[in-house]
C-alpha cells in the first residue's frame, strides 16, 4: 500500500497537505563530480526561492 508523501508534512492548523510541493534538485558533488538528486518538501510559496539558491 502506498503512502502519500505529504502526509507527514501537514500543518495541524490546516486540514490538507496541498500547501507543500515536493521539489527535486540536481546537485553536483564537489568530491567526485557526479550528480545526485536532492528531494525536499517545501511550501508552495518558497519553490522559486529554493531553486534560486
Amino acid at each position: 500500500m502506498a503512502k502519500k508523501t505529504v502526509a507527514g508534512y501537514r500543518d495541524p492548523s490546516s486540514k490538507d497537505g496541498r500547501n507543500y510541493a515536493k521539489v527535486i534538485k540536481m546537485v553536483r558533488s564537489p568530491k567526485t563530480g557526479a550528480y545526485t538528486f536532492k528531494e525536499e518538501m517545501v511550501p508552495n510559496e518558497a519553490v522559486k526561492d529554493y531553486f534560486a539558491k
